[in-house]
Parts: C-alpha cells; sequence; structure tokens
C-alpha cells in the first residue's frame, strides 16, 4: 500500500507541475491576475506531495519492505537504521527523487522569502521552476521509478554498497544536490527577467542571494565529499580529478563566476548579458552532472550504474532546457542595455578579468571531462585523462586569478588610480613574497616553484584582507555585510591554497610490510604495529589493528585504529583508514591485505602536513557565502522595488 501511495504522491506532483508550469505564464502574459496567483500555492503544493513521497520511500526502508525493487536491491534487514534511511539516495531512483524534492522544496522557499518581490516576475519564476521539474518527475515516472514493485519478493535484500555505509552518505548527497538544484533558482529568475523584457540592477538583487545560497550548499557538498573520499577509500588523497568529481565542480566554478557577476550588475548596472549567460550555463552544468552521473557513461566510484537508454532521457532534457534558454536569450539580448561605463584600470576590469578565468577554468575541465568519452563514443579508442593534465592547465589558470583577489578589496569601481593602488599594497605585498618565499623552507626546510607560489600567493590573499578589514574598520568603523562576506570569503581560498600546496609538496606515502612489534618510519614520526583483533559488526566481521604513533622523543602522540571489514551480505572487503587530525599534520594507517603464510599485513602509512586547512579553508569560504546570502539589505531593497515598480 505505501508504494502505490508514493506513487500515487509522484503523479500528483507532476499533475500539480504541470498546472504550475503553463497557469502562471498564460496568466503573466494575458495579465489575468488569478492564473498568475496559482504559481505560489501551486509550488507549496508541490512541495508537500513530493515531501510525502520522500518519506513513503524512507518508510519502506525502515520497515524492510523488500517487495519494492528499489528496497531490495539498496538495503538488507542487518543494515544499520541511519543506513536505512540515507539508503533513499543511495541509488539512482532514489537519487533522482531527492533531486525532484530539493528542486520542489526550493521552489516553496521562493514562495517564502519573495513575497516582497514583484508578484509578476515571482510567478514566472516559479512557472520555470515547474517547467523544469516536469521534466524530473517524468524523467522518475516513466524510466527511473523508485517505487516498483519486485515479484516474487526476495527474503532479504542485496545490500547497500558498502563503499556507502559511511556518516558520509547522510551529509554528502543531501548538501551537493542542494547546490546543484538550487542554480535552478538564478536561473529561472533570469527565464522569467527574459520573458518580461526587464533585466536591471534591481533583478540582479533578487537573483544574489539566492545564487550565493545555492553557492554555500555546492561549496560544503564538495568540501564534504572530498573529505568523505579522504577518509573512505584509504587511498591518503582527497581529490582525483574523478569525471564525476569534476561534474560537481564545473557548475561550482561558474557559479563562481556569476556571483561575481551579479555584484557588478547589482552595483553598476554592467554585465548584464554576461550574467545572464552565466546563470543559463551555470544550471546548465548542473543538469550535465545530472547527465554524466546517471547515463551510464562514466566508470566511476560516485557513478550510478544504470541504463543508458536513461541518459538519452536526459541528454534531450537538457537540450530542450539550454537550447530554448539560449533561444529566448538570443531574443531578448538585443534590448538589454550595456550598463555603467568603466574605465580599463577599475574594480568592474578586475572583476571581469576573474570571470574570464574562471569561465576558461570551467572549459578545461569540461574538455578533461568529455574527451575521453567523445573519443570512446567514436570508436577512437579509449584513453585516460588525470591529475597530470589538470594540474598543467587549471593550475596556472587559477594562480593569477588568487593574486588578482588580493588586489579587489582596495581598487574602487568605475575608475582608479594603479599609483594608488601600488602604494597602497607595496609593503603588503614585498611582505607576502618574501615570507611566503621563505615559509616552506622555514617549516619544511625544502620548496620548489611551484610551493613557492602558492605560499606567496594565499599569504598575499589573506593579508590583503585582512588589511582591507583593518584598514576600513579604522576609517569608517563598520563595513557593510556583504563587504565583510567578500573578506571571509577570499580569506578562506587563501587558507585552502595553504593546505593544497603544503600537503601536495611535503605528504609521506609508504606502503610497507608489517607484523606485530615491527615499526616504520614517516614524516619524523615512527608507526609501531602492537597487534590485531577480530570482532563483528552489526552487519560485518572485521579486522582491527592496533598501531601506537611515537614523535621524536620516543613520546606516544596517537593511537590508531584502522580497520578491514568484510561485510556480510556481498562479502565485499572494505577499508577503515584511522586518522590521527591535528592542525598542522595528519597521522594516516590504511590497513591493505594479509601476506599469505605469515602474520604480516600490507599496510599504507602517511603523514600529511597542513591537510586540514583544506577543509578549514572549505568551511571559512562557505561563511562568507552565508554572510553574503543572510544580508538583510536584499529583502530592504526588494521590499521597496515592489512598492515602486511593476514587471511586464
Amino acid at each position: 500500500m505505501i508504494p502505490e501511495l508514493g506513487n500515487f504522491a509522484l503523479m500528483i506532483a507532476l499533475s500539480i507541475a504541470i498546472i504550475q508550469g503553463v497557469i502562471p505564464l498564460l496568466g503573466a502574459q494575458r495579465g489575468i491576475a488569478n492564473w498568475v496567483a496559482i504559481a505560489r500555492p501551486a509550488a507549496q503544493a508541490q512541495f508537500l506531495f513530493m515531501l510525502l513521497a520522500i518519506l513513503l520511500l524512507a518508510t519502506s526502508f525502515v520497515q524492510d519492505d523488500f517487495s519494492v525493487k528499489y528496497v531490495a536491491g539498496h538495503s538488507n534487514s542487518q543494515l544499520p537504521m541511519i543506513y536505512k534511511v540515507s539508503a533513499v539516495w543511495g541509488g539512482h531512483e532514489g537519487s533522482l527523487l531527492l533531486w525532484a524534492f530539493m528542486l520542489s522544496m526550493w521552489g516553496a522557499a521562493v514562495t517564502w522569502f519573495s513575497k516582497s518581490l514583484p508578484t509578476t516576475l515571482t510567478a514566472r519564476a516559479l512557472a520555470v521552476l515547474g517547467l523544469v521539474a516536469i521534466g524530473f518527475l517524468l524523467f522518475l515516472l516513466l524510466t527511473s521509478n523508485p517505487f516498483d514493485r519486485l515479484m516474487p519478493v526476495p527474503l532479504d535484500g542485496r545490500d547497500l554498497n558498502p563503499l556507502l555505509q559511511d556518516p558520509g552518505l547522510v551529509i554528502h548527497p543531501p548538501m551537493l544536490y542542494m547546490g546543484y538544484v538550487g542554480f535552478a533558482v538564478p536561473f529561472a529568475f533570469v527565464i522569467a527577467a527574459l520573458i518580461g523584457g526587464h533585466l536591471d540592477a534591481t533583478w540582479a538583487r533578487w537573483s544574489r542571494p539566492w545564487t550565493a545560497a545555492s553557492w554555500v550548499f555546492l561549496t560544503l557538498g564538495i568540501g564534504i565529499g572530498s573529505w568523505w573520499a579522504y577518509y573512505e577509500l584509504g587511498w591518503g588523497g582527497w581529490w582525483f580529478w574523478d569525471p564525476v568529481e569534476n561534474a560537481s565542480f564545473m557548475p561550482w566554478l561558474m557559479g563562481t563566476a556569476l556571483l561575481h557577476s551579479l555584484a557588478v550588475t547589482e552595483k553598476r548596472g554592467a554585465f548584464k548579458v554576461w550574467t545572464v549567460l552565466l546563470a543559463i550555463f551555470t544550471f546548465s552544468l548542473s543538469l550535465l552532472g545530472t547527465f554524466l552521473v546517471r547515463s551510464g557513461v562514466l566508470v566511476s566510484v560516485h557513478a550510478f550504474a544504470s541504463d543508458p537508454a536513461r541518459g538519452i532521457f536526459i541528454l534531450m532534457f537538457l537540450g530542450i532546457v539550454i537550447g530554448s534558454s539560449l533561444a529566448l536569450y538570443a531574443w531578448r539580448a538585443p534590448a538589454i542595455s550595456g550598463g555603467g561605463k568603466f574605465e580599463t584600470f577599475s574594480r568592474e576590469t578586475l572583476l571581469l578579468i576573474n570571470n574570464v578565468l574562471l569561465v576558461v577554468a570551467t572549459l578545461t575541465v569540461l574538455i578533461g571531462t568529455l574527451y575521453p568519452l567523445i573519443l570512446d563514443a567514436l570508436g577512437m579508442g579509449k584513453i585516460s585523462v588525470g591529475p597530470p593534465y589538470f594540474d598543467t592547465v587549471f593550475v596556472p589558470i587559477m594562480l593569477p586569478m588568487s593574486f588578482l583577489i588580493g588586489i579587489s578589496a582596495v581598487i574602487r569601481w568605475k575608475a582608479d588610480r594603479l599609483e594608488r593602488v601600488i602604494s597602497q599594497q607595496r609593503l603588503l605585498l614585498i611582505g607576502s613574497v618574501v615570507i611566503g618565499l621563505l615559509l616552506p623552507y622555514l617549516i619544511f626546510g625544502e620548496s620548489s616553484i611551484q610551493l613557492s607560489l602558492s605560499s606567496v600567493v594565499a599569504l598575499w590573499v589573506i593579508a590583503s584582507m585582512l588589511y582591507d578589514f583593518w584598514s576600513r574598520k579604522q576609517k569608517s568603523g563598520k563595513l557593510s555585510r556583504s563587504h565583510v562576506a567578500m573578506l571571509v570569503a577570499h580569506a578562506g581560498l587563501g587558507v585552502f591554497i595553504i593546505g593544497v600546496g603544503f600537503s601536495n609538496a611535503f605528504s609521506v606515502e609508504k606502503d610497507v610490510r608489517m607484523e606485530p612489534g615491527s615499526t616504520v618510519e614517516a614524516g619524523g614520526y615512527t608507526f609501531r604495529l602492537d597487534g590485531m583483533v577480530e570482532r563483528k559488526g552489526p552487519n560485518y566481521v572485521t579486522t582491527e589493528a592496533l598501531v601506537y604513533v611515537y614523535d621524536k622523543n620516543d613520546q606516544q602522540v596517537a593511537t590508531l585504529h584502522p580497520e578491514k571489514r568484510i561485510y556480510n551480505v556481498q562479502g565485499m572487503p572494505m577499508t577503515e583508514a584511522s586518522i590521527d587530525e591535528g592542525l598542522f599534520r595528519d597521522l594516516y594507517v590504511a590497513m591493505g591485505e594479509p601476506i599469505k603464510g605469515s602474520r604480516a599485513w600490507a599496510m599504507r602509512v602517511y603523514y600529511k602536513p597542513f591537510i586540514q586547512w583544506i577543509w578549514m579553508g572549505v568551511l571559512i569560504m562557505s561563511l562568507g557565502g552565508l554572510l553574503a546570502a543572510t544580508d538583510s539589505r536584499y529583502l530592504r531593497v526588494a521590499r521597496r522595488s515592489r512598492e515602486g515598480a511593476t514587471v511586464e
């Protein structure tokens, strides 16, 4: 009964989405107020039925209803309850349901937080979200229904993929999808504004907090995913340029460009055409990520094994969304004014360069991701594009962009003088260069060209942000929330660069043979294997090692418990690394395989300096985005806009 109710809820949600996507658009076009007013209650009703659907699927998992095909394929009676609930999005069908649910939740959020916006514009934006929802709900019902029954009913399920039986599954996908799907909101506002023929600075103010909120969720989602991979896969790495990782990274890069472009459009009325394109392409890349993950064209630890025929549906939907959006843009673009004028040396120019570099960086990632797929599809052989390519083409783009960030805080809008900026920043730049060059030698006794550049750029960014905060505080006594948000986010990037540079340059990795009593040295620390113990988990058996870690003074600094688990149902071995985390270093041990004919095991021992700074940087950047998204001035501006303006 519950699966049938879930299926019914999806069909009702689809019917509501059709109403939401069609009636308000016609009402806005014909000036029928009652039709326009349908948008808000329709979006809220769609959210309620999508919430009901996902709760009913969760109930099927909790009750071990193996008559549901999706539950039987991704759960088991022995599975801990927390993973039964999170298994809702642990496979293809459930993840699509989560995608559609998040879309409905963002639509409902628009109805709750945009009451001060012009009614017609909001109705058109909600209608666009409804049209997008139609595509995903049709995809769910026709090709990927999570409520399909299974006959005959198995006695037990096949269990959730052991790779996913981790707390990361509870947090990472919902956070990532909130970011992915959230970019549908600025996209919808852009399309709504294009339909109405009004694109001005006020529209940018309406779109900016929604873009910032989506960016925060996507930033946190990517960061949590990299942290999950770091401790779960036993490789000691945090980013592998995996195609599916790239699929989430590309909308993040484009979304970052969109945030900066919206700032110019809001404050100076410039970059309108550019901002529209960025909004379209950011959401399009989110849809592309959906296609890559679910089409079956990728082989990845992140990808869902699915029928490529499903990918054709998504590809057609992607073509319709992008094609219709660009057609509308081509129709309306000639009427969009160019906006404010600015000199060559100005903040506008700096942000334009920033945008261009971010777009080029996105294109390099896109080429590296799709090129092997295109060659394979054309029968021209299989190739692999990995870190050497991305390190060669991506890093040289990011370093100069990061350097320009240090200037962004002090350069003026419209026009500025190079001499003024140099005189103000000269000592700061010299200090950053000197300390940045010396820092690797002072800490580790060695350096490299790439590390020296990274260190200089990171210190320059952090120092510039701190100096700007201090100087403005001295002059005016207070800073706007948006300016503080910018300073915090950029400082977070500097912290992130330090983490990446130092951990990549000075990590020590050793694959060794160890038996009880043996030791190995890494990074100035001694790791001693004390022994092994076997125990039972809720749905697995594990061999757990006891590893003591000593510093150079023979003082014990950590006790590690790496595991090798064998899951009961699938019989799949899983490595559970043990990490002693610290502000300046991680001590990391992962178990390999037992060596036949002995008590020894293959072990991986890692010393990871400054690696926690990577996720510290992510958190600081996210905090900056959160400050920007919650700036109360957007609400005040929107309220005044409604009182004094109408949108056709």
